[in-house]
């Protein structure tokens, strides 16, 4: 999962140990895809469903998985499965200017905050668009 992380996000990839902590304490609520071979090609993980609350804490494809429905297949099956635990909301962050990304989830019918991009969100310079979805 790191090495998919690393080059799905090579600018602020999440360290070992965080991927590790995600990894014991979310791994119900973890779905992968592999190639033909068994390799890891990208993941989506989320929290549990705290008070009928779910976040989404990463969702990662290699780029030679990207563009082919791989990402939206990951996160049908988490939203299926947040759904199946008694989530209501799901929240998410992303980067604003990722469009890929945010048109992925608008047409999965997230909605963004109304107020827009939170600055500095993750630090300075770190801004996000947080966006949910009702179930």
């Amino acid at each position: 999962m790191v090495r998919v992380d690393k080059e799905a996000f090579p600018a602020a990839p999440y360290p070992f140990f965080v991927v590790r902590q995600f990894f014991d304490a979310f791994r119900e609520h973890m779905f992968v895809l592999e190639d033909g071979d068994g390799e890891l090609r990208g993941y989506v993980m989320s929290t549990g469903t705290d008070d009928a609350e779910s976040w989404i804490l990463s969702l990662a494809v290699t780029a030679e998985m990207r563009r082919q429905g791989w990402g939206r297949q990951l996160m049908t099956e988490v939203l299926s499965h947040l759904r199946g635990r008694g989530a209501h909301t799901v929240v998410l962050s992303v980067e604003p200017d990722n469009a890929t990304a945010v048109a992925l989830y608008d047409s999965l019918g997230f909605t963004p905050s109304p107020g827009g991009p939170v600055r500095d969100y993750f630090g300075p310079g770190e801004h996000r668009l947080l966006m949910t979805l009702a179930l």
